[in-house]
C-alpha cells in the first residue's frame, strides 16, 4: 500500500502525467479506495494523493472520468462518517470543490443524486460534505443539456427538479441546520426560496429547543436572498405557539411540562439577539420587521414585544418602535372598552388578547437573562407615563388623570400600564433600579407645571417594595429634598408620604429632611411654607413619643401603614420625644403665618394627635367674639388671616379624642404609678380648661346677636366691594363657630334635653345668618352664591342622621324630639350629608377627622346610605306638603339626591365595594330574586312606578329624574347574561311605552337607560327604528300632502319631549356608526395582514364581519329613512341629522373603496335614503329662510352641514360607479341621478322676500315644493 502511495506521489511531483495515467490504470478501484481511506485516516499527504489521482485522470478519457467520479463518491461519505479529523475533511472538500467544474455532466448528475439520496436516508448528519453540493448544483446549471428520463432537460431546469425533489423529501432533523447553511450558497428563484423556507419551518417542531437559535441564525443569513417577511413571521409564530402551549399547561397544572420554561426563555433570548444582530446589518430586514406590526397588531405576543424592545436599542428604529407600541397599546384599550360596551360587537368578534398582559408577561420573562430587553422596558414604561399621564387643565385642574384610583379611560389604563412595567422591572432587575429611581425623582423635581401624582404613586410603590435597596441610593433622595420648597404642594405631599418608611430606618435622611423643612418654613413662597407644614405634620404622625398608643389602637390609617418595615426599636422614645418637641416648636411659627398655612395646621393636627397621642399642648385660644384679628387688609382688598372655625374644630376634635382615649385607658388599667398620676392631673387640667372655654363659648354664642359681630341683615354682603367681602368673611367665620359648637354640644349632651335645647338655639342663630348670607351675597347675581363648606365631620353627620331618623330608644325619645321637631335642623343635617358626599365624589376625601381615611369614610358612607334609604322608603311624601308649597326640595327629594350621589361616588371611586355598600343597607346579602343590587333596583322601580301612577299634576318630575338616574347607576352592577338584567330591560321598556310624563329631562334619562341596557343585550337598532317611526308619526312628514300614521308605541315621546328624544336617538346613531367604523377598520387590518392562501380559501364566502356590517347598516339606513322624511324642528335636531347623514355616506364610501359591499346596502341607500336626503336638504333650507333677515349667523350654522352632506353623497356615487366598472355588476341601478344644485332660483321664496322688504302687510307664505315621484 505504501508503495502505491509513494509511486503516485513521485510521479505527480515529476509532472509525468503520461506515466501517472498508465500507472493508475493498473490499479483496481478497491485498491485505490483503500489508499485514499488509509491516507485520510492517518491525515498524511491525502490532499497530495487526491491531486495526483486527478492529474493522472484526464477529463477527456473515460477511464479518467471514472477515477474522478470514484474519488468523489468515496470521499463524500468518508467525510460524513466522522472518522476524519476536521481539518483533513475540510481540506478534502475544498480540493473537491476546486475540481468540480472539470467533471462531465453525467458525473455531476450521479454526484447530485448521491447527495439527494444521502439526505433522504439521513446520512448527512455532520454536514461537512454539504459544502460541496452548491458547487455541484452550480456546475449542473451551467450544462446545456442533461438526460432526464426519456428526454433531455437544460442544466438550470435539472437543478430546479433536484431542489424540488430535495425539499419534497423527508429530512432528518439532524441535518436541517446543515441543509439550511448549504442553501445559502445555492442560487434560488423566489419560488424555490419560499418553498425552502416553508420546509424549514415545518421542521421546527421536530428539532430540540437548543437547535432553534443556530437554525434561526442561518435563516436570517438566508433572508438576504428574499422572503424576509416569511422568515420573520415564521420565527414569531413558532415562539408564539410555544408560549401559548406553556400557558395552557400551567392552567392545567401539569406536573411535567412538555417544554421547560427556563429552557424556552433562554432560547427565546438567544434568538432575539440573533434577530437584532441581523437587523443591525440588514436595514431592509428591519423595515420589513416593523412593517409586520404596522399592518396589524394581531401578531404581537410576549416574544414579539421583547423583540421590538430589543430592536428599539438601535437608534434609527427607537422612535418608530415606541410609536408603534404606543399605537398598539392605546388601540388595544380602546377596542376592549368598545367591545365591553356593546353586545353586538361581542357577538361579532371574539375577545382579543390584551396587550397589557403581554407586556407584563414580557417583564416577567425578562428575568431569564434578557438584559437586552430590560432597557427597552424602562424606556417603554416612562414613555407611557409621560405620554398618557395627567395633563394640566384650566384653572389649575387636572385633566384625564392617569393615576386615578380606578383607571377608566384608555389613556389612564396606558399610564397605569407604564407604572406597572417600571414597578415590576424594579422588583426583578437589580441593574435598572438606579436608572428608574433617578428618572422618577428627576420628573418629580422638574415637571412643576404638570401633575406628577402618577410618579409619586410609583415612587411610593418602589419604597414599599424595596426600602433597604433605596437606602443605597439615599444621596439621590437627599438631593431631591433640596428642591422641596420650590415644588408644588401636591408634589411635596406625595413625595413625603412615600418617603416615610425610609425616615424610620435612616437617621441621615431624617436629619436632611428636617433641615430642609426648617428652611422652607422661612421661604418667601407661600407654597414653600405650606410644604414645610405638611412635612412636619407627617413626621409627627410617624415618630411616636413614649407612652403613645400602639398603632393597633389608632384607626387612622397613614401613608406607611402598609409598609412591613418596623424599626421603632432602633431609636429610643426619649429621642423621639425630643424630636417631636423640636418639630412642635417649628410648627408654632405657623400661628403667625397666612390663613392658608394655619388652615393646613388645623386640618392636619387632629390626625397627628390620634397617631401620636402624647402631643398635647394648650392652644392659645382667643375669645371667638373678636373677629378683627381674623382678617387683614392690603390696599383695598380684605383677606382672611385666621380660619377661626378650623382652629376651633381642630381643638374640639383633639379634645374629644383625648377624653375618649383616657376614659378607655382608665377602664383598662386599675393601678398606676405616681408619675403617671401627675401626668394625668396635668392633662386633666388642660381638658378641664378647654371644656370650660367651650361651654362658655356655647352660652355666649347663644346670647349673641348678629350686631355683636358687626353684622346686620341690611348690611352689604356682595363680593364686589371690600365692605361686602369683610362682612362675608365675618359671617362665614361665625357660621363655622356655630357648626363646631353644634357638633361639640351634641357629643357632650349625652341625650340631655336641656343640652339639645341649647343645640337648637345654636342652630337657629346659624340658620338665620345662613339665610341672610344666601339672600344678600347673590343679589343681582343669583348664581354667584356658593354655600360655605360645612365644618361638621362626616362621621358626626352620619351619626346625627341615624339618631334623627332611626333611633327608637325609649330613654332618648324626649331629648331627640327636640331635634326632630325642628324641620329646618333636619333639612340642614341632610343637606350637609349631601355636601359631604359631593366633596367625596369630587376629591375622594372629606374635610375633618378621618376624612383622609378611606376605610372610615366608606363606613360613614354606608351608614349614611342606610339612613337615607330608610327615610325615603318609609316616610310618605304626603307629610312634606309644606316643602311643596314653599317651592323647595322636600326632605325625601334631598334623601334621594344623596342616594344618587352615594351610588355615583361608589361606582366611580370604588366599584368593587358597591355590593358591600348595598349589603349594609339591608339585613340580607341576597334575596329570592338574586343579589341585593336587584333587590334595591326593584325597590326604586316600585317607587318610580308609584309616582308615575298618580295624577300628572302630582308627579314630581325632579324625583322621577333622580329615580331614573339611580336605576341607571345600579343597572351597571347587573350582568347582561342574568335574568335580572332581562327583567330590568323589559320593565324599562314598559315604562317608556306607558308613561306620558311631559318632562324632557325624565324622557332623556329613561330612554338613555333603555338604550344602555339594550346595547349590552342586543343591537339597539330595532329600538331605534321604533323610536324613529314614533318621531315621524308625531311631527309629520316634510311633504305636507303626505299623511303619516301615528304609531303611539312610546307614550313617553310627546310634544314636550320630542326634541330631547330626537337628539338622544341621533347620539345613538353616532355610536352605532362608531361601532361600524371600528369593524371596518378591523376588517381592513385583517385584509392587509391576511396570508395569500387564507385569502384564497375564503374567496367566495362572505366574511362574518362584513355580514355584521351589512346587517347593521341595513337596519340603520331603514331608521334614517324615517328621520329624513320627518318634519324636524329647526336648530340642533336638523344640524345633528345632517352631520350623521354625512358620516353615514362617508362610511358607505369607505365600504365601497376598501371592503366588499353587499347589494342590500347599495339598494337601501339608493332607494330609501338618497332621494329623501335631497328632499330633506330642501326642507332644511326652507326652514332656515325665515331667519334670513333676523339672524344670518343662525342661518349659516343650521345650513353648514348641507354642503358637506351633498359632497359625501356625490363621493359615494363616484366610487360606486368605479366599483360598477371594476366588478361588472350594475350597482347604479338602484341610484337616481343627483339633482344639480349649483344654481337655483326659487321664485316663490324670492317673491315672498321682496314683498316683506317692501313692507307689505300680508306676506304670502312660500309654497312647499312638490315632492318628486
Amino acid at each position: 500500500m505504501k508503495a502505491v502511495v509513494d509511486k503516485i506521489l513521485s510521479l505527480s511531483d515529476e509532472d509525468n502525467i503520461t506515466e501517472l495515467e498508465k500507472y493508475l490504470s493498473t490499479i483496481k478501484d478497491d485498491q485505490l479506495i483503500s489508499v485514499i481511506t488509509t491516507s485520510a485516516l492517518k491525515g498524511k499527504k491525502i490532499c497530495a494523493i487526491i491531486k495526483g489521482i486527478f492529474q493522472g485522470s484526464p477529463t477527456g478519457s473515460t477511464e479518467g472520468s471514472k477515477h474522478r467520479l470514484l474519488v468523489y463518491q468515496h470521499c463524500i461519505p468518508l467525510c460524513e462518517s466522522g472518522d476524519l479529523q476536521a481539518d483533513v475533511a475540510a481540506d478534502i472538500i475544498g480540493l473537491l470543490m476546486l475540481e468540480t467544474h472539470t467533471l462531465p455532466p453525467l458525473s455531476l448528475v450521479q454526484l447530485a443524486s448521491l447527495f439527494v439520496e444521502a439526505i433522504k436516508v439521513g446520512k448527512m448528519g455532520s454536514g461537512k460534505s454539504l459544502e460541496l453540493f452548491p458547487t455541484i448544483l452550480t456546475a449542473l446549471a451551467a450544462c446545456e443539456a442533461l438526460s432526464y428520463g426519456k428526454g433531455e432537460l437544460s442544466g438550470e431546469e435539472y437543478k430546479k427538479q433536484l431542489i424540488n425533489s430535495l425539499c419534497s423529501s423527508r429530512w432528518d432533523p439532524q441535518c436541517v441546520i446543515h441543509l439550511t447553511t448549504m442553501f445559502r450558497d445555492v442560487p434560488l428563484s423566489s419560488e424555490e426560496l419560499q418553498f425552502l423556507v416553508e420546509k424549514v419551518f415545518r421542521m421546527f417542531n421536530k428539532l430540540d429547543l437548543q437547535e432553534i437559535p443556530p437554525l434561526v441564525y442561518q435563516l436570517l443569513l438566508l433572508s438576504s436572498k428574499g422572503c424576509k417577511k416569511q422568515i420573520l413571521d415564521g420565527i414569531i409564530d413558532y415562539f408564539k405557539e410555544k408560549d401559548t402551549l406553556l400557558e395552557e399547561e400551567k392552567k392545567d397544572d401539569l406536573e411535567v411540562q412538555s417544554i421547560p420554561q427556563d429552557q424556552l426563555r433562554h432560547v427565546e433570548g438567544t434568538t432575539i439577539l440573533h434577530v437584532v444582530f441581523a437587523i443591525r446589518l440588514d436595514h431592509e430586514l428591519g423595515r420589513e420587521f416593523l412593517k409586520i406590526f404596522k399592518m396589524s397588531y394581531d401578531d404581537l405576543c410576549p416574544f414579539s414585544i421583547a423583540l421590538l424592545l430589543s430592536v428599539a436599542r438601535i437608534q434609527r428604529y427607537e422612535e418608530q418602535v415606541f410609536d408603534l407600541l404606543k399605537g398598539a397599546i392605546i388601540k388595544s384599550f380602546k377596542d376592549d372598552q368598545l367591545q365591553q360596551g356593546s353586545k353586538f360587537l361581542q357577538d361579532v368578534l371574539p375577545k382579543h388578547c390584551r396587550i397589557d398582559r403581554m407586556i407584563l408577561d414580557t417583564v416577567k420573562n425578562s428575568v431569564f437573562g434578557w438584559d437586552h430587553v430590560t432597557q427597552g422596558l424602562v424606556q417603554l414604561g416612562f414613555f407611557l407615563m409621560d405620554t398618557f399621564g395627567p395633563k394640566p387643565g384650566p384653572f389649575g385642574k387636572t385633566t384625564d388623570s392617569g393615576s386615578a384610583a380606578v383607571a377608566r379611560t384608555p389613556a389612564q389604563q396606558s399610564c397605569k400600564l407604564g407604572c406597572r412595567v417600571l414597578l415590576h422591572g424594579f422588583k426583578i432587575h437589580e441593574t435598572i433600579r438606579g436608572e428608574i429611581l433617578e428618572q422618577v425623582l428627576n420628573r418629580l423635581v422638574t415637571q412643576t407645571a404638570s401633575p406628577v401624582n402618577h410618579y409619586s404613586d410609583l415612587f411610593a410603590d418602589i419604597v414599599t417594595s424595596a426600602p433597604m435597596i433605596l437606602l443605597e441610593s439615599s444621596s439621590k433622595v437627599t438631593e431631591t429634598f433640596d428642591h422641596l420648597s420650590y415644588l408644588p404642594l401636591a408634589t411635596v405631599q406625595g413625595l413625603l408620604k412615600a418617603i416615610q418608611p425610609l425616615l424610620k430606618i435612616s437617621m441621615s435622611l431624617k436629619d436632611a429632611l428636617i433641615l430642609v423643612l426648617r428652611k422652607a418654613m422661612f421661604s418667601s413662597q407661600l407654597d414653600g411654607r405650606k410644604s414645610a407644614v405638611t412635612g412636619f405634620l407627617l413626621l409627627l404622625k410617624n415618630f411616636k413619643v413614649l407612652g403613645s398608643l400602639a398603632s393597633s389602637q389608632c384607626s387612622q390609617a397613614i401613608s406607611s401603614s402598609q409598609i412591613q418595615v418596623e424599626v421603632h426599636a432602633r431609636y429610643n422614645s426619649a429621642a423621639n420625644e425630643a424630636f417631636c418637641l423640636e418639630i412642635l416648636s417649628s410648627l408654632r411659627r405657623c400661628l403667625g403665618q397666612q390663613a392658608d398655612v394655619r388652615l393646613m395646621l388645623y386640618e392636619g393636627f387632629y390626625d397627628v394627635l390620634r397617631r401620636n397621642s402624647q402631643l398635647m399642648f394648650p392652644p392659645d385660644l382667643l375669645p371667638p367674639v373678636k373677629l378683627e384679628p381674623c382678617i387683614t387688609a392690603h390696599g383695598d382688598q380684605v383677606y382672611l388671616q385666621e380660619p377661626l372655625g378650623h382652629l376651633l374644630s381642630c381643638t374640639v376634635h383633639c379634645l374629644l379624642w383625648l377624653q375618649n382615649m383616657r376614659q378607655a385607658a382608665k377602664r383598662n388599667v386599675d393601678d398606676s404609678d405616681d408619675d403617671e398620676d401627675d401626668n394625668d392631673e396635668e392633662e386633666e387640667g388642660y381638658q378641664s380648661e378647654l371644656q370650660t372655654i367651650l361651654e362658655s363659648m356655647t352660652r355666649r354664642m347663644i346670647k349673641c346677636e348678629m350686631e355683636d359681630f358687626e353684622l346686620d341683615k341690611s348690611a352689604e354682603f356682595s363680593l364686589g366691594s371690600s365692605v361686602g367681602v369683610k362682612n362675608n368673611i365675618y359671617a362665614v367665620l361665625v357660621m363655622g363657630v356655630y357648626e363646631v359648637l353644634i357638633e361639640y354640644n351634641f357629643v357632650k349632651a349625652n341625650y340631655s334635653k336641656s343640652r339639645f335645647d341649647e343645640l337648637i338655639e345654636l342652630f337657629n342663630r346659624y340658620h338665620k345668618l345662613s339665610e341672610i348670607l344666601k339672600e344678600k351675597s347673590g343679589k343681582g347675581r343669583a348664581a354667584s352664591h356658593k354655600t360655605p363648606r360645612s365644618l361638621l365631620s362626616f362621621g358626626f353627620v352620619s351619626t346625627l342622621l341615624t339618631v334623627l331618623f332611626r333611633d327608637s330608644t325609649q330613654s332618648r325619645e324626649e331629648a331627640l324630639s327636640v331635634l326632630r321637631s325642628s324641620g329646618e335642623f333636619v333639612r340642614y343635617a341632610v343637606s350637609v350629608a349631601v355636601q359631604k358626599i359631593q366633596q367625596l365624589e369630587e376629591t375622594g376625601h372629606t374635610d375633618g377627622p378621618d376624612g383622609q381615611n378611606a376605610e372610615k369614610t366608606f363606613t360613614f358612607l354606608c351608614d349614611t346610605t342606610s339612613v337615607l334609604m330608610w327615610r325615603y322608603t318609609n316616610i310618605p311624601s304626603a307629610v312634606e306638603e309644606a316643602a311643596r308649597k314653599e317651592k323647595r326640595s322636600s326632605l325625601s327629594l334631598m334623601c334621594l339626591e344623596g342616594l344618587l350621589k352615594i351610588f355615583t361616588t361608589c361606582q366611580q371611586r370604588c366599584p368593587h365595594k358597591m355590593a358591600q355598600l348595598l349589603a349594609t343597607m339591608g339585613e340580607r346579602q341576597t334575596t329570592q330574586d338574586g343579589p341585593m343590587t336587584f333587590f334595591y333596583i326593584r325597590q326604586f322601580q316600585r317607587s318610580l312606578f308609584t309616582r308615575l301612577s298618580g295624577a300628572e299634576e302630582e308627579i314630581n318630575s325632579k324625583e322621577a329624574q333622580l329615580l331614573v338616574s339611580i336605576l341607571t347607576v345600579l343597572s351597571q352592577q347587573l350582568k347582561p347574561s342574568t335574568k335580572q338584567f332581562l327583567q330590568m330591560m323589559t320593565w324599562t321598556l314598559k315604562i317608556a311605552r306607558e308613561t306620558s310624563l311631559e318632562d324632557s329631562a325624565f324622557c332623556k334619562g329613561l330612554l338613555s337607560l333603555l338604550f344602555n341596557l339594550h346595547v349590552l343585550h342586543q343591537s339597539p337598532l330595532s329600538l331605534m327604528l321604533e323610536l324613529c317611526q314614533e318621531i315621524h308619526g308625531q311631527l309629520g312628514d316634510i311633504d305636507e300632502e303626505m299623511e303619516v300614521e301615528k304609531q303611539s308605541q312610546f307614550a313617553i315621546v310627546n310634544t314636550k319631549t320630542i326634541t330631547a328624544t330626537i337628539l338622544l336617538v341621533l347620539s345613538r346613531v353616532g355610536k352605532v356608526l362608531d361601532e361600524v367604523e371600528w369593524l371596518i377598520s378591523t376588517r381592513k387590518n385583517q385584509t392587509a395582514s391576511a396570508k395569500s392562501e387564507e385569502a384564497t380559501q375564503t374567496a367566495g364566502q362572505q366574511d362574518p364581519i362584513e355580514k355584521a356590517v351589512t346587517i347593521q347598516l341595513g337596519k340603520l339606513l331603514t331608521a334614517l329613512h324615517e328621520l329624513v322624511q320627518t318634519s324636524l324642528p329647526s336648530g340642533p335636531c336638523t344640524v345633528t341629522l345632517l352631520k350623521e347623514l354625512s358620516r353615514t355616506y362617508a362610511i358607505l364610501t369607505t365600504l365601497v373603496k376598501y371592503v366588499r359591499i353587499c347589494g342590500i346596502s347599495v339598494k337601501l341607500s339608493g332607494s330609501h335614503l338618497t332621494p329623501q336626503c335631497y328632499a330633506f336638504i330642501t326642507y332644511a333650507q326652507v326652514l332656515g329662510f325665515p331667519f334670513i333677515t333676523s339672524s344670518q349667523a343662525k342661518l349659516l350654522k343650521e345650513t353648514k352641514g348641507i354642503p358637506e352632506l351633498i359632497f359625501s353623497i356625490e363621493q359615494y356615487e363616484k366610487y360606486l360607479i368605479t366599483l360598477t366598472k371594476k366588478s361588472k355588476v350594475n350597482l347604479m341601478q338602484y341610484m337616481k341621478l343627483s339633482t344639480s344644485r349649483d344654481f337655483r332660483i326659487r321664485g316663490d321664496t324670492l317673491e315672498a322676500v321682496l314683498q316683506e322688504q317692501e313692507g307689505t302687510q300680508q306676506t304670502q307664505e312660500p309654497k312647499q315644493k312638490k315632492r318628486k315621484q
